[in-house]
This record gives C-alpha cells, sequence and structure tokens, in this order.
C-alpha cells in the first residue's frame, strides 16, 4: 500500500511511540484484553478497545480506554466510526495501529484497508489474499501444491437451493463446518453450531438443511473426522515479514476444547511444544502466498499415518495468541518491530515452557483422559507456569472480581458439556 498515515512519519524509534502511536482494537474479547494488556507491558501505552457489548472483565481495565459503539458488528456503523476516529487521531499527532479481535472485523478492516491506511498502521495482509485464502476450498488447493496434508473434504454448496444430498455417499464420522467462517459468524438460528459432529447419514442431512436454510449460501465443508480427542490438536502462530519470510514461531498441543455447541472447538487450554514439521509446512505455505503478518494455523495429528493435517489459517492474531508472550516473544512487539518501526526483525521461537489455561486446574482433572499428559500439565500449574491472560495482579480489582468469575464460571460449563473422561472422582481445588 502506498497510503501511510502522516504521524507515522514522526515515528523514528520507540522512544517516540508513546507520544505518537496510538493502538486501537476492534472488540473486547480475550484477544482484546491480551493486546491491551501486552502493549502496557511492552510499551506503557493504553490500546483504544471498540465493542458493541460492555464486556465486563475488559471494560474494568486500567490497561486500556473501552470505547462502547452499539452496532459496530455492521460494516456500515464500524468503518465510518473507525474513518472519524482515525481524521481524530491524526489532529492530535497521532499514528493509529489498528487490529481486530475475531474474523468478521478482521476481514472488515482488510477489505477497507486502503482507506483506513490513511490514518492507521493496518497490519492485514490485502483482502484479496485475505479472502482467498481463508476460503477453506483454496487453502486446500493450496496444501495439494505444497504437499501440506490435510483431512479428506468434499463441498456442499449451500447457495443451490435444489440441491438434493446424498448422504449415502459418505463415509462415517465426519465433521461439517462452513468454508466461510466470517459469514456463517454473523448468523443465528437454532441449533447452530460452530461445528459438527455427524455420526449418521441423517445427522449430516439434519446439519446440512439447517446451514442451508439459515440464510448461508457459501459451502459447508465435510471432513473425514481425524481420530484422537482435544490433545490430538495443535495450534501455530508465525509472524512473517514482507517477503513472506517467518521471523516469529510459537505454538503448542492443545489440551482441551472449549465443548459449550457455539463455542465448540476454541482452545480453553494450551501446552507448548514445537513440531518442527507443521513449522516447516507453515513457513512454506505463508512464503509460496507471500503472508506478511500474523497468521494462525489449526493443525490435527493424525495416528493413523503420523501425519499433521492442516484444517485452516486464520488471518489475524488467533484469540489464543498470547501464549506467543508466555513463549518468550511479547506478541505486540513484532507488530510494532514491523509494521511501524520498519526494522528486519531477527528470527525467534517463542516455545518457552508454558500452559496457557482460561480453565481451573480442577477441569483438567477430571477431563484429560491422557495420564501423561494431565499429570505433567498439573504439575506446571503446580509450579507456576500455567497462567491465564486475563489474570494480572497489577490491573484493577474488579477487573480481577470479573476474571475469576469468568475463571469460576468454566467449571459448570464443562460439568454440562464434558466430565470425569478419565473416571477419576478426585476433587481438585
Amino acid at each position: 500500500m502506498s497510503t501511510q498515515p502522516q504521524a507515522l512519519s514522526l515515528i523514528h524509534d520507540e522512544g517516540d511511540l508513546r507520544e505518537h502511536l496510538q493502538p486501537v482494537c476492534v472488540g473486547a474479547s480475550i484477544l482484546g484484553y491480551s493486546y491491551a494488556r501486552c502493549f502496557v507491558e511492552a510499551y506503557g501505552i493504553k490500546p483504544i478497545l471498540i465493542s458493541g457489548i460492555d464486556v465486563k472483565v475488559t471494560s474494568s481495565s486500567r490497561f486500556c480506554e473501552y470505547r462502547l459503539v452499539p452496532g459496530i458488528e455492521d460494516e456500515s456503523v464500524l468503518v465510518p466510526y473507525l474513518c472519524n476516529l482515525g481524521r481524530q487521531l491524526e489532529q492530535q499527532g497521532k499514528c493509529g495501529l489498528l487490529q481486530g479481535s475475531v474474523d468478521w472485523n478482521a476481514r472488515i478492516i482488510s477489505a477497507h484497508k486502503e482507506e483506513l491506511s490513511q490514518w492507521f498502521v493496518v497490519p492485514y495482509i490485502d483482502f484479496d489474499l485475505l479472502d482467498r485464502i481463508t476460503q477453506k476450498e483454496e487453502f486446500y488447493r493450496i496444501c495439494d501444491q505444497l504437499g501440506i496434508a490435510y483431512p479428506r473434504t468434499w463441498y456442499l454448496d449451500c447457495s443451490d437451493k435444489d440441491y438434493q444430498l446424498d448422504t449415502s455417499a459418505f463415509p462415517y464420522p465426519l465433521i461439517a463446518k462452513p468454508s466461510n467462517s466470517a459469514a456463517y459468524d454473523l448468523l443465528e438460528f437454532p441449533g447452530k453450531k460452530k461445528i459438527y459432529e455427524i455420526e449418521t447419514p441423517d445427522e449430516l442431512q439434519r446439519a446440512f438443511d439447517a446451514v442451508r436454510s439459515s440464510g448461508y449460501d457459501h459451502k459447508l465443508i465435510v471432513q473425514d473426522f481425524v481420530p484422537g480427542d482435544d490433545d490430538a490438536i495443535r495450534s501455530l502462530t508465525t509472524f512473517s515479514d514482507a517477503q513472506g519470510n517467518v521471523r516469529v514461531v510459537a505454538g503448542g498441543r492443545v489440551v482441551l476444547q472449549d465443548h459449550s455447541p457455539l463455542a465448540l472447538g476454541n482452545p480453553v487450554c494450551i501446552l507448548s511444544e514445537k513440531v518442527q514439521k507443521i513449522v516447516d509446512d507453515a513457513t512454506r505455505f505463508v512464503k509460496h502466498v507471500g503472508y506478511h503478518g500474523y497468521a494462525n494455523f489449526d493443525i490435527k495429528y493424525d495416528s493413523r499415518d503420523g501425519s499433521y493435517r492442516f484444517f485452516e489459517v486464520n488471518t489475524r492474531p488467533g484469540a489464543n495468541t498470547y501464549y506467543v508472550t508466555l513463549g518468550g516473544v511479547n506478541f505486540v512487539k513484532p507488530i510494532v518491530e514491523d509494521w511501524v518501526l520498519g526494522r528486519e526483525l531477527p528470527y525467534q521461537e517463542a516455545y518457552d515452557p508454558y500452559v496457557y489455561t482460561l480453565i481451573p486446574k480442577k477441569i483438567v482433572q477430571r477431563t484429560v483422559a491422557d495420564e501423561a499428559l494431565r499429570d505433567q500439565v498439573l504439575s506446571m500449574y503446580a509450579s507456576g507456569q500455567a497462567h491465564s491472560p486475563l489474570f494480572c495482579s497489577k490491573d484493577t480489582l474488579k477487573h480481577q472480581i470479573w476474571a475469576r468469575l469468568m475463571w469460576d464460571r468454566q467449571v459448570s460449563k464443562f460439568k454440562k458439556y464434558v466430565w470425569d473422561t478419565n473416571g477419576k472422582q478426585a476433587d481438585v481445588d
């Protein structure tokens, strides 16, 4: 992009950041809070966080300026608001640095990157590339070219109202999920799930009918179910420079995922782990497409053949990107060093031992079936190596109360959806 904020020319080194840089984050989720916390810890700068709802755990924080903007999920509200904010920042001699928390706002920001770049540094790939590689069919086509493993996949066109699904043509069990998660996330309908676990032909028909009738007019992906529990999942985060070269890499083994219907598949506990094979595959992918900035990959180990199968790329920092910070690299620093200060980054691996967690250890004790993994993770809780991004003693008392409430509520959620899979009844405080 040739367009740059005028105030960017005022920033020559880190000493200029506090006077002239204003981070802005759309969304107040766990990533939004992590973004604010890490900016304060790295540079002493409070980001502006914009949200359509009052997320108490974040709005109560001293690490951000929280702005409640109803309707912000609507592109016609968000873009004019950001443009007006950008003009205000320019008048104050400040350069905005714009970040989103979830797929849909990252997509909108990228789509309006040229316009927003008048006032903001926008650390996202251009929309044409973002739109292309977030379509699962195109992502898997690229994986084919590069020899990257992924699950056997079929595509069902939800835009064709006359299409008759032949459920007998598939092996079972299966996983079904939307190819366009950003479009799907904005829909509400009875029985909506993030991911559909399909055991029978009737279940596949019901899932397809529900998604198609919701107004979703993209493709529904149906995939071979890769066997394994939550702990077969791997998460990998890369930051690559303008030439597509990976400069920062971090990742881990998912210990547990959320199992509630609308959050199914979101990791809530991750153990640091380096798998060179998936680092190599992701490195080839971002270099091949010319990816600049943060990317997050979802992968699953397939015990049938020992492969690591890639599911998708998220074209933004993932919700759990705080694990990069736990691994040894404050995750906002590569953004600032590269996109704001224009520095060449050294290659860094963020694999310091950690457990990234949003759940009490009681849940690990009661739900992790692999005894060796369970004991390893519990020992890291005991030794102080398990951390939640929401727990920070330097934040307000009100924030800490909300963080504790969220933490404790996870127990009732897991009791409802997953409990005692290892057969143990011991209660752990």
